[in-house]
């Protein structure tokens, strides 16, 4: 029990809890105006692609310093301050949070070639942007960049159309009946949800695409190698090898539902506890 807090206030501190005890972990969630500016309210990701330009801006402006290029200093300078003040109009409730000042110091260096208050200035911004990343940047990502699991549905022929927490249950349910059933050497039984989790395996397959456009990581979770390990599985419980079948069983386990665990269910999961 201790290890398991100690890991929840690490995690919670990385995550940028506001108030952090061993009984109780309080995140200060990203105003809901944010949202508009995701997907999927905004189809563009107009906040994602403001934030990136803030960041190539901030760099040419260091660069162009650096160099000494006066005009390109000038020309980076006028589009990181656009963009900057543009975030109060995105979202009102951070209009508190910009710094106004080194904003307008910003833009006079820049036009008069002052390069040592352009530096300042933007270590200043960097600052500001910095603070609210600390403070809102992992619960936005969360929120509005990992999808919604719980939302997705797969089709089965049997049961019409399953939720996707309903398939995992079902899953986890199978693999652990196909683990006592090779133990106590029920052979038929073992043989019959093994089938049941292929089969299900295969519903699962089918849920990928809602967010994968690419056939590389479905491949890595449920492909040609992950296909070999159920087949081997299957000809050890047919030739009833307990020791060799439940091995095989934890080697499908393992790269089958914990690497994709590793990544979906951590962050679905948080996804689910910032919603509530």
């Amino acid at each position: 029990m201790l290890r398991f807090t100690q890991l929840l206030l690490c995690v919670s501190l990385l995550l940028g809890a506001s108030t952090v005890s061993s009984d109780s972990i309080k995140f200060e969630l990203p105003p809901e105006s944010l949202a508009q500016w995701y997907k999927p309210l905004n189809k563009r990701q107009v906040w994602l692609h403001t934030m990136f330009r803030l960041r190539r801006e901030m760099q040419a402006v260091e660069e162009y310093v650096a160099a000494g290029d006066r005009v390109h200093v000038e020309k980076w300078a006028h589009r990181l301050i656009e963009d900057y003040n543009s975030i109060a109009t995105m979202v009102p409730e951070w209009r508190d949070e910009l710094e106004p000042i080194w904003v307008e110091k910003l833009q006079h260096a820049a036009t008069t070639g002052d390069f040592e208050m352009v530096t300042l200035s933007l270590k200043k911004l960097n600052h500001s942007c910095r603070a609210c990343h600390d403070s809102y940047q992992a619960q936005s990502v969360l929120l509005y960049r990992v999808p919604d699991y719980q939302a997705l549905k797969v089709s089965d022929g049997e049961q019409g159309e399953l939720s996707y927490a309903d398939l995992m249950d079902q899953l986890s349910l199978t693999i652990n009946r196909i683990k006592i059933a090779i133990e106590d050497r029920q052979w038929q039984a073992a043989q019959r949800a093994s089938a049941q989790f292929e089969q299900r395996l295969g519903l699962l397959q089918q849920s990928c695409s809602a967010c994968h456009k690419e056939p590389q990581p479905e491949e890595r979770i449920l492909g040609e190698k992950s296909q070999q390990l159920l087949r081997s599985l299957s000809q050890q419980i047919e030739q009833q090898a307990a020791k060799p079948a439940a091995s095989m069983l934890g080697k499908a386990a393992v790269a089958i539902c914990a690497r994709c665990h590793g990544v979906h269910r951590t962050l679905g999961d948080l996804k689910h506890l910032f919603e509530q």
